[in-house]
């Protein structure tokens, strides 16, 4: 009987049928930080042994065509927690001086508080400054979060004995053990000994791992350390991005141990689940904030980005072009695995997009709570994609990467999706006498490739000149819907 029950909620929800409280799922979303669509083994990496993450897709759906909603840290947790493209709340990068999510940006926790949850943070925040000394911006407890513990940015100082968690907005100081044990040990007691267990719960959980720095306990690193490891290694790729000419092969036992840690930790957030009874009436979610860090390369490293913290990185977009920071699908399609039981079929792989955009108004369907009407929310209830249905999108998904022209490396600013095709865009390059305001206020994609994501989804044969009528449109649509998002943030930012 509970079984149909649960079944019978679901065909209500896609129906559009309205829900009783008693219905709502608990929500629990997990997000790796950095972590590749060709990192896990579930995703074909014929290296690293990610047997949680595994195990959780083959209890639910594993999805190939999901997205951040941006193509680094800040911009992708802003999109998850508003429904927005984050241009629109000013996040045109990382978190910064002048880059926060402001308080008058509605989150999914704040929505989802308001029809009786209770909710909880932990981990990576890196949408404001938690030290208050600092600066006195907007946290988790002023955007949702009942009870929270995080940091502002990622472990710097490493990810063993972290030091700069906040609990409830009061530092915690030196903690022992490694960054993601911390977080999903703290949120298991969280579960289970401090939550109001009459309440439905949504937690988000944002770990460290595999961000720079990577450095595993040595029994992680040591079970990558053999003639194994080095034979596969010529079955790994890394979307076509250049890597450095200096051999940095010792180092991708910390890597590879570092993904295993983690599956490790997630592991135990599945267990405790199970012994608390939480399992069957909890959507479980798994994915990451953008694709896989690159190593930096001689010519990079002349100038801003002498990193050589990323020489751990080899993560890994599996066949997809590109990774982090760029439009390429490697840079923002992302693993993506949903579990509900009874709801989501086990072993179900979808193809269907489903962009980090898409949470907020596919977790208010599934609360009960009305999305936002004051503002533009740019994602939509994509729960179908979840069981591999079509959803009904009616503007394409966009990502954003601007740049100072060649100052990092040369790469184009933003991919437009719609249906079949993506539409990749290259702003003409920035002069040195014009700054980044007035070039970005002032310019337009100018330059074009098109994909035929059916038929090339690792984007090698660019199309554009086979296909001028469906450039011409998507091309009307892309610079409509930049304007549109730069000028909303703009105004957010400078004003």
């Amino acid at each position: 009987m509970k079984n149909c029950i649960w079944i019978l909620t679901v065909i209500a929800l896609l129906s559009g049928c309205s829900r009783n409280v008693s219905t709502q799922p608990n929500i629990l979303i997990f997000l790796a930080d950095d972590l590749g669509y060709g990192d896990l083994g579930c995703y074909g990496n014929p290296i690293i042994k990610t047997p949680h993450m595994d195990k959780l897709a083959a209890e639910g759906v594993r999805m190939t065509d999901c997205h951040s909603g941006g193509t680094v840290c800040s911009p992708s947790r802003s999109a998850l927690l508003t429904g927005r493209n984050p241009y629109r709340s000013g996040f045109f990068y990382i978190q910064s001086r002048d880059t926060h999510l402001h308080g008058d940006e509605i989150t999914i926790a704040e929505l989802l508080g308001a029809q009786g949850y209770e909710t909880s943070f932990w981990g990576k925040w890196h949408l404001s400054a938690l030290e208050k000394s600092k600066r006195d911006e907007p946290g988790p407890g002023d955007q949702g979060f009942d009870y929270w513990m995080g940091t502002t940015l990622n472990a710097f100082e490493g990810p063993e004995d972290p030091e700069k968690f906040y609990l409830n907005g009061k530092p915690m100081g030196k903690l022992d053990g490694w960054y993601c044990d911390i977080i999903v040990d703290k949120a298991c007691d969280w579960l289970e000994n401090k939550r109001n267990k009459n309440k439905p719960f949504f937690m988000k959980i944002c770990s460290h791992e595999p961000h720079t720095p990577i450095s595993p306990p040595a029994q992680y690193s040591r079970r990558y350390d053999n003639p194994e490891t080095e034979a596969l290694e010529k079955n790994i790729q890394y979307g076509g991005v250049k890597r450095p000419e200096r051999d940095i092969s010792d180092y991708k036992k910390e890597y590879y141990g570092t993904v295993t840690q983690l599956d490790n930790a997630i592991g135990r957030l599945m267990d405790t689940l199970e012994s608390l009874g939480l399992n069957e009436n909890t959507l479980v979610i798994l994915t990451s904030d953008n694709g896989p860090e690159t190593p930096v390369t001689m010519e990079e490293s002349l100038g801003q980005w002498d990193d050589p913290i990323r020489d751990k990185c080899f993560g890994s977009p599996g066949t997809l072009k590109g990774m982090k920071r760029y439009p390429y699908e490697g840079g923002h399609r992302v693993p993506g695995i949903a579990r509900w039981l009874q709801v989501i079929p086990e072993g179900l792989e979808s193809n269907v997009l489903f962009n980090g955009t898409d949470f907020l108004p596919t977790f208010c369907k599934l609360a009960g709570a009305p999305v936002p009407s004051d503002r533009p929310i740019d994602g939509i209830d994509a729960f179908s994609a979840f069981l591999n249905k079509q959803v009904d999108r009616k503007t394409p998904s966009i990502w954003f990467y601007p740049h100072h022209g060649d100052t990092y490396f040369r790469m184009p600013q933003m991919a437009m999706r719609d249906n079949d095709y993506t539409l990749i865009g290259w702003l003409p390059k920035k002069p040195d006498s014009v700054d980044m305001k007035t070039w970005m206020m002032t310019s337009d994609p100018h330059t074009f490739e098109l994909y035929d994501m059916i038929r090339d989804p690792l984007q090698q044969h660019d199309i554009a000149k086979q296909k001028p009528g469906i450039v011409a449109a998507m091309r009307k649509d892309m610079i409509a819907l930049w304007r549109e998002m730069r000028d909303e943030g703009l105004a957010r930012k400078h004003k």
